[in-house]
């Protein structure tokens, strides 16, 4: 895009003459008459030079890809499509300024040649494709995952496992300010278009901001204006490295939510000296990793840290209209932005992990196409939590993320009839990837909708988006002329027509062998959560992550206003239920008392297969709605009453259970794969279909798409 850029602006202080907010606002609203679709999203913007022709912004997202030894071709390929998708501006994740500014192993070093090169290739594939692409200048201080963690002062976070990070001295500090000049310089040279400082989520420009962790008394340290000195003068370090005509955005943690940390009047004095400084935008971030609120996963309510965006634009706007300010954080649909830009308060809206999804957002949403878009659903699984141990991310819904270049786009010369036997997570992922390849595809699924085990977890409160991937998948099916075969399990000779079958059948729950386990008032969990439970006390046998969900279906409310309201309530926030939506069909199912529910497993954790990010937070909520948790536990026998079981004590105790439901694992379902052999008919078995040890949707919809391939390219 850069034919799009204004001219450059000469000197730093001739920055363009502010433009009172209100004038800008009054235009967007008048244009929302003459645009049906998304008219305040679709209006573009000024980020200093640069000019964007919409506000949607593809927010800071480390995928892994930025150390791989590839020239940069994975990471190229990876922004090059999200260009292509409709993408504007786009900011990389965290690009270390140091060696000792890495988060992890896996972070690029900006001022490594190596790195710079990896980088150049990435932003000439953005400029070729028409996208603007800034790089996140970071430093994880005291959150490094190694030895080399340093920190404002040699306070560890809450995980540091007896790791007690490095006191910067005054001359580290001075250093480390040269490293965020040297890195912008770097990064301008790389092709960037501009660049962002990370200072929020409880990294080392945040770190120095809050009392909690900066307990210097050198000037580096001590009241609030002190805490300030150090990332004011990283800003006017890198302002000064990469001159007036490239825009330097900052990351402004708007709540830490850490009890004693930055307070509302402390951020809103640091953004706006930023502002004095001619920051060209302000982003935001809110909560560190060590927050006991959570603020990326599925039960956190659509939107709910927007109010927290709008009170930073409040404060900045009143002295600076001119600097636009970036909201954030659990927006997956862009009319929800729309709705957003609606109030008037922020000037753009970014998402990250719903690029992942649907590279294919923007496009679909502002051709009105929303239903074909692969929603984020939130579960974290494929991307923050492989971030986490530093594997290079994708996404469950869309396993090609990451990977665009063992499965390029494109239409095949070498078309195919493939059936499909199964319509879950596996089996849709295989389809869709077969159809858009151009192949002729059937599903055959034995339902009378489409689903498998994510119809049974968008039962589940805080997973009705997973209900999004289905719908999505359907339409895209229908869209590319495939043949869908509802309620109909197909045999072997019907499939034998067919040049592949990919067989993604799923899974059965586990039966126990146990005394009492035929009796009436036993459930398989399958059961339980398509037909609901009879009012009364509830055992749970299995404290997985099926059991917790099971749990959770039983004890949290189906409604997601409801259920917005009371996180709101539990974690103390502002204004945290406002996007989320009342489903009055879901309101009428009645959550029972968390004492009337007791989950139990023999050994292990709970919740144990659920996600890094995700089992924590699913986890705190059943013990914060009273459900009883029992672990350690031997099963002798279920009776009329409940489950008799034995504690590790040798204690004998009946646990209540007018219903007991059984969370007791998954076997495979593969009731044609030995016949199809026999037969020599071509075949690929995927999910959990092939493997149900270990139930994994990632593992599943990455399978689907490699057999795919396999089985028809």
């Amino acid at each position: 895009m850069a034919e799009q850029r204004r001219p450059p602006t000469p000197m730093a202080e001739e920055r363009r003459p502010p433009t009172p907010m209100a004038e800008e606002r009054a235009a967007r609203l008048e244009a929302a008459e003459q645009v049906t679709e998304l008219p305040l999203v679709r209006t573009p913007w000024r980020l200093g030079p640069l000019e964007l022709p919409h506000r949607v912004v593809m927010g800071s997202m480390h995928t892994g890809l930025e150390t791989r030894d590839d020239g940069g071709a994975a990471l190229a390929a990876f922004y090059r499509e999200r260009v292509a998708g409709g993408a504007a501006l786009i900011i990389t994740g965290g690009v270390a300024v140091s060696d000792e500014a890495r988060g992890g192993p896996d972070y690029a070093v900006m001022t490594d040649a190596s790195c710079r090169q990896r980088f150049a290739a990435a932003t000439a594939a953005v400029h070729e494709a028409g996208g603007v692409i800034a790089a996140q200048l970071f430093h994880a201080g005291r959150y490094a995952v190694g030895d080399w963690a340093v920190a404002p002062s040699p306070v560890p976070w809450r995980a540091a496992r007896g790791l007690v990070p490095r006191e910067l001295s005054a001359a580290d500090v001075e250093r480390t300010v040269a490293d965020f000049a040297a890195s912008a310089a770097a990064a301008r040279e790389a092709g960037f278009d501009a660049v962002e400082l990370m200072a929020s989520e409880g990294y080392l420009l945040n770190q120095f901001l809050s009392p909690l962790t900066n307990l210097r008394e050198d000037e580096w340290g001590g009241d609030a204006a002190a805490r300030m000195r150090f990332p004011l003068a990283v800003f006017d370090a890198v302002r000064q490295a990469v001159g007036a005509d490239f825009p330097v955005t900052v990351r402004v943690s708007a709540a830490d939510l850490m009890p004693g940390s930055t307070t509302e009047d402390e951020v809103d004095a640091f953004a706006l000296a930023l502002a004095e400084r001619g920051v060209a935008a302000l982003g935001m971030g809110v909560g560190w990793h060590e927050s006991v609120v959570p603020t990326v996963q599925a039960s956190v309510p659509h939107g709910a840290w927007i109010a927290y965006g709008e009170r930073l634009a409040d404060a900045v706007h009143a002295a600076h209209p001119e600097v636009p300010v970036i909201a954030s954080n659990r927006v997956t649909d862009l009319r929800d932005a729309e709705a957003i830009l609606a109030r008037g308060k922020v000037d753009a809206v970014a998402l990250a992990r719903p690029f992942l999804a649907d590279p294919e957002l923007v496009n679909r949403s502002f051709r009105g196409d929303y239903l074909l878009v692969n929603s984020c659903i939130g579960c974290d699984q494929a991307c923050i939590d492989r971030s986490l141990v530093f594997q290079p991310i994708s996404c469950l819904v869309n396993p090609r993320a990451g990977r665009e270049r063992e499965f390029p786009a494109g239409v095949t010369n070498n078309r195919r009839r493939v059936a499909v036997v199964g319509g879950g997570p596996a089996g849709l992922a295989a389809a869709d990837a077969l159809a858009r390849r151009g192949h002729d595809v059937t599903v055959f699924e034995e339902r009378a909708a489409l689903g498998g085990q994510f119809a049974l977890a968008a039962r589940v409160p805080g997973k009705e988006d997973y209900r999004l991937t289905v719908r999505s998948a359907q339409r895209r099916l229908e869209a590319a002329g495939a043949t869908l075969r509802l309620g109909e399990a197909p045999d072997v000779d019907e499939l034998a027509g067919f040049d592949g079958v990919l067989l993604a059948t799923g899974v059965r729950p586990r039966e126990v062998e146990l005394p009492g386990a035929e009796l009436p008032h036993v459930l398989s969990y399958e059961r339980a959560i398509r037909e609901g439970v009879p009012d009364g006390s509830v055992a749970i046998i299995g404290g997985g992550g099926i059991g917790v969900d099971l749990a959770a279906f039983l004890v949290e409310s189906h409604d997601e206003k409801t259920r917005a309201l009371a996180f709101q309530a539990r974690f103390g926030l502002t204004g945290s239920a406002e996007f989320a939506r009342s489903r009055p069909t879901r309101a009428l199912h009645r959550p029972r008392p968390g004492a009337l529910v007791t989950l139990m497993r023999r050994s292990g954790k709970f919740g144990q297969g659920v996600g890094i990010t995700s089992r924590w937070v699913n986890v705190g909520a059943l013990t914060h709605a009273g459900v009883r948790m029992l672990a350690g536990i031997a099963y002798r026998r279920i009776t009329p009453d409940g489950v008799e079981v034995e504690h590790p004590d040798g204690a004998v105790e009946l646990v209540p259970g007018s219903t007991v439901v059984l969370c007791a694992g998954q076997v495979e379902h593969d009731p044609l794969s030995a016949e199809l052999e026999a037969r020599g008919i071509r075949h690929e078995i995927v999910g959990g279909a092939r493997d149900a040890s270990r139930v994994d949707a990632v593992r599943a919809t990455s399978e689907g798409i490699a057999a795919a391939r396999r089985l028809a390219d």
